[in-house]
């Protein structure tokens, strides 16, 4: 009754939220797609989806098999990345979910060397906030991903990578350009730029503004950290950043907080997962590289 490209095909439209989506994003016509799903619901005897006007809606029995398509599909992945390791240990797949800044600030030589030093071994580098990083490691969507070591779940393992401070982020010209630290109410009587809900760096204000009982100025949201650094940059708003960031970039201050903020960082994966060689070497590669 069940086999795992049903699933797939379930799962994926609910992923995309329509049928258009996720026949284009499956490579087959929709009116295929549409008589498959209709062929399995009438024969597992209940409807798993229900067509509306924003998209579909995902039935109470549909709710369930999601779950279990989820981790069917996960173990299948599993499967297929055990057999690859035995085929041919030199080659494979790391499929890794990092947040903007440290994607573009933190890991390019890491992920440099290690391609140099692993030619065989491919990289496929997802760029994404590390609520949906955890979402995507859970589902088997990604094999490992960086995200904060904070309210991880227990099917994650982690790892703990490096702890780096978060500054407040402005212009060079900027009246708090010269301050040698910023309190929190201070950062909040100016206008942000800001990355959107999911991001940690968006996660981290937004837990300031509640526990002190504060409202931020949100004058931009992107999660393009490069035109984060242009609106900083032409003094349009300041931000939060990492000090990694501010570090390396010329025409922005980093100032402290009051009190300061520091984050952990940490690589994460599936404790029931199957780790492949590659994630693995992927894992001591990296750590080495910051111990």
């Amino acid at each position: 009754m069940l086999n795992s490209k049903i699933l797939h095909y379930f799962a994926t439209i609910v992923a995309q939220g329509s049928y258009t989506k996720a026949a284009k994003h499956l490579g087959i016509a929709q009116s295929a797609l549409s008589i498959a799903m209709r062929k399995f619901e009438q024969k597992i005897g209940m409807p798993l989806l229900i067509r509306s006007s924003k998209g579909v809606v995902v039935t109470k029995e549909g709710e369930v098999l999601l779950v279990h398509s989820k981790d069917i599909l996960a173990r299948i992945v599993d499967a297929e990345m055990a057999l690859n390791d035995l085929r041919d240990l030199e080659q494979g797949e790391v499929r890794i979910g990092i947040p903007g800044m440290m994607g573009s600030y933190f890991f390019p030589e890491i992920l440099m060397a290690f391609k140099f030093k692993y030619p065989n071994l491919n990289l496929s580098i997802v760029e994404d906030g590390t609520q949906i990083i955890k979402e995507k490691l859970l589902s088997g969507e990604l094999d490992l991903g960086v995200i904060v070591d904070d309210h991880v779940p227990d099917s994650l393992q982690i790892q703990r990578l490096i702890r780096p401070q978060m500054v407040a982020a402005v212009g060079k010209n900027h009246a708090l350009a010269e301050a040698k630290s910023v309190t929190y109410a201070d950062f909040f009587t100016h206008e942000l730029v800001m990355f959107k809900a999911g991001y940690f760096h968006r996660e981290v204000i937004d837990g300031l503004c509640k526990a002190n009982n504060m409202t931020a100025k949100y004058s931009f949201e992107t999660n393009l950290i490069t035109m984060i650094l242009n609106i900083v940059k032409n003094e349009f708003a300041i931000t939060a950043l990492l000090e990694l960031v501010t570090d390396q970039e010329a025409d922005v201050k980093g100032i402290p907080f009051d009190p300061p903020i520091y984050l952990d960082l940490a690589l994460a994966w599936r404790k029931d997962g199957y780790l492949s060689l590659a994630n693995r070497r992927f894992v001591e590669f990296t750590l080495a590289q910051v111990n």
